[in-house]
């Protein structure tokens, strides 16, 4: 519970109303009862505010209504997710190494940390302060997770691999397993030793059952700030930078680079050895096959332009009549054809 007033205090707005309402809980705004606070981040639900059972609302500049308290913010979506957080997490007391866990003698723990039972710290690895290390997560020899971060049960996070600080690790995911590198004989496919690492950067998140390889040699890097999807698989040697957004089951082949502030849609595709810039979106099942400059929205496959690519699309369900007209023009040109030969015959 926190009043009104707290929670706006912690969410960058003021309250028009009743600030020192008791507030329980964020829920949606057709399910918020008596002491819930809900928000609104798209106009055409304004409307919606005559009728919900919610005690506040989160709102931008400019909305209004009699019935409710506000919490007036500039951008009420990231206010909401403020909210949520001020509202229903909150972080366990440290446990320590608890009993079924296996941390090596050469291994370096911070203060502050909770390695639950099934846990395997390796030898050479460090864990940094206030981490927390749920059932089944294994770092291999010499990892290194650092300060507040949280991994979710069965994270792997192999040999000489470096998380930031804040990263979050969603369930099954792994961190520097082998990238996919063959080199063939003429008859047989010859494994290419992948002994390079994966740098993960300050307040990454990857979610559940992602793949991140490590680099052949070198460095596979994500920039900081960058969220990555559930079912996400990212080659060795590929560089991402900051702030970007891979949604679920993209696939970015090795060797690619990737700038700042990017989003791909769900199923984007990337071929390997190039060069996305910055501020690009893929919409999903994009699938890139050339270099990208800065600040291009890309759709299709291969992906052009989105403008085109809505042209095009749009042509997709005639192509059946297209072609039945083009075979009716081919027969009436032939019979012209034909015509105008016996006409010039002598």
């Amino acid at each position: 519970m926190a009043s009104l007033a707290d929670i706006a205090a912690q969410i960058g707005g003021h309250v028009v109303g009743d600030a020192s309402l008791e507030i329980r809980r964020v829920a949606p705004i057709d399910e918020a009862r008596e002491g819930d606070l809900t928000f609104i981040s798209n106009p055409k639900y304004v409307a919606k505010l005559e009728t919900t059972q919610a005690s506040a609302v989160i709102a931008a500049p400019g909305v209004q209504t009699e019935r409710l308290s506000l919490v007036v913010c500039g951008n009420p979506y990231l206010a909401f997710a403020r909210a949520v957080e001020f509202l229903h997490v909150s972080r366990s007391a440290p446990l320590g190494v608890m009993d079924g866990a296996h941390v090596h003698p050469e291994a370096t723990l911070g203060e502050g940390v909770t390695i639950h039972p099934g846990c395997v710290v390796s030898a050479g690895a460090r864990v940094g302060d206030g981490t927390v290390l749920h059932p089944g997560v294994i770092l291999y020899s010499d990892a290194e997770v650092g300060n507040n971060c949280l991994l979710h049960a069965n994270v792997i996070v192999r040999e000489g691999c470096r998380l930031g600080d804040r990263v979050i690790v969603q369930p099954g995911a792994v961190i520097g397993s082998d990238g996919f590198g063959y080199a063939s004989d003429g008859g047989r496919y010859v494994k290419i030793p992948q002994v390079g690492i994966v740098e993960i950067g300050d307040d990454v998140e990857i979610g559940a059952a992602s793949c991140v390889d490590r680099a052949a040699l070198g460095v596979t890097r994500i920039g900081r700030g960058t969220k990555i999807d559930n079912l996400v698989q990212i080659g060795h040697n590929v560089v991402i930078g900051e702030d970007t957004i891979l949604v679920s089951q993209v696939g970015i082949a090795g060797s690619t680079t990737i700038g700042n502030h990017c989003t791909f849609g769900g199923q984007g595709a990337v071929a390997g050895h190039l060069r996305i810039g910055n501020n690009v979106t893929i919409a999903a099942r994009g699938g890139v096959a050339g270099d990208i400059p800065d600040g291009q929205i890309m759709s299709g496959a291969p992906a052009m332009p989105h403008k085109d690519w809505l042209k095009a699309s749009m042509v997709f369900p005639r192509i059946p009549d297209m072609r039945r007209e083009l075979q009716q023009l081919r027969k009436k040109v032939a019979q012209l054809e034909k015509q105008l030969e016996e006409n010039q015959s002598p």
